[in-house]
């Protein structure tokens, strides 16, 4: 970004901090606040960190009248959040947060990368609230002005956990570690859970194998290491005969089949993506680290100008975040692009070509934050 367009950047950022009311967290005396601030020219980015602030008018203070690029706050609570080492800070406990990042789900064009990410966002509270009980009103989604979105679970109950236990949590949430043994035992409850995800997934796998002519389904599992074509044909044989038992009552007797146990044991393959398909692809380090600073809701994101975004519950389904979180306006401002794309932005869609062109000022925020253009 050089200087010119930083400048814009910063100037469109001081807009709206002047007139923005900044939400800040609860018990914003005990949480330690980082920012980046913009710096044209500067060979790397550094945070500053190692903040503390009495009150949400000392925040807000500081925030207009540094304009920073990034704003963050722990997820932790600290007696001395302003220590100059996390050794003398006095950790406190920390909220439960989940990360959901479309980078780390899928890549494409930014619109679908929201879209899907907003999948895995669903899938995780439907599993906060259904299996594990956690009432609403304690968690706090937002989008994270970026890819994705955040979730804070501020339940006294959890605050005390340490690493070990976050790991717990986010490897049910995320489908690590399951015992296939244990999912195929014994019969469904009706409770939600992974022997339920588990069986379904498995069924759609053996399906969509029963679907495939024979040479296919014998070359597709053949090409599974460690299965041979004896074994793989005697799956396919008693394919039909194995559905109906994990419909029914199935046992660990089930994984007896040599093929269906290499199936299952897999890391990678047909099966494990439909399983997958079936978790919240939450960010595992975020979940574990006790001590993470977070984007502070209300700020704008450095990396894409728009506006961190507190949502509720029932306002997910609908939310499109490149109309509700676009915070700037429609005048035209020319930028330089690097290269061609289609940005979707505000209703409309923008066919942009590489070079000098004219773009709605929010698309130009957007795309000098992105790095994709600079100001002409």
């Amino acid at each position: 970004m050089n200087p010119a367009t930083t400048e814009f950047i910063r100037q469109r950022f001081t807009e709206y901090y002047k007139k923005t009311v900044i939400v800040s967290p609860p018990s914003i005396e005990q949480r330690e606040w980082g920012f980046i601030l913009f710096n044209p020219g500067a060979a790397e980015t550094r945070m500053r960190r190692h903040i503390a602030f009495a009150g949400s008018g000392d925040l807000t203070s500081y925030i207009q009248n540094l304009i920073p690029q990034h704003a963050y706050f722990s997820t932790a609570y600290y007696e001395k959040p302003d220590a100059g080492t996390m050794a003398d800070k006095g950790w406190c406990g920390a909220d439960l947060i989940f990360d959901l990042d479309a980078d780390h789900i899928v890549r494409g064009a930014y619109d679908q990368m929201l879209a899907r990410v907003k999948e895995e966002t669903e899938k995780l509270l439907v599993m906060l609230t259904s299996e594990f009980g956690m009432d609403p009103k304690t968690i706090s989604l937002v989008f994270s002005g970026g890819r994705g979105y955040h979730v804070h679970i501020r339940d006294i109950a959890f605050r005390g956990w340490g690493s070990a236990e976050r790991r717990e949590l986010i490897d049910y949430i995320c489908g690590i570690g399951i015992d296939p043994a244990a999912m195929l035992n014994g019969k469904l409850t009706g409770s939600p859970g992974w022997q339920k995800r588990y069986r379904e997934a498995l069924l759609e796998y053996l399906g969509w194998v029963g679907t495939l002519p024979e040479p296919e389904a014998l070359a597709h599992l053949t090409a599974i290491e460690g299965i041979g074509k004896d074994s793989a044909t005697t799956l396919l044989k008693k394919r039909e005969e194995i559905m109906g038992e994990i419909v029914r009552n199935p046992s660990g007797m089930i994984l007896k089949n040599k093929a269906l146990g290499i199936i299952v044991s897999q890391q990678e393959g047909e099966f494990k993506k439909r399983l997958l398909n079936r978790a919240a692809l939450a960010d595992e380090p975020v979940t574990t680290d006790t001590k993470r600073l977070i984007r502070l809701p209300t700020s704008l994101h450095g990396g894409s100008g728009m506006r961190v975004q507190p949502l509720e519950f029932r306002e997910l389904h609908d939310f499109d975040p490149l109309t509700e979180a676009v915070v700037f306006g429609m005048r035209d401002v020319r930028v330089d692009a690097k290269f061609p794309l289609r940005m979707p932005m505000l209703g409309s869609t923008y066919e942009i070509q590489k070079g000098i062109t004219t773009v709605p000022e929010a698309v130009a925020v957007f795309l000098c934050c992105r790095g994709i253009a600079e100001i002409a």
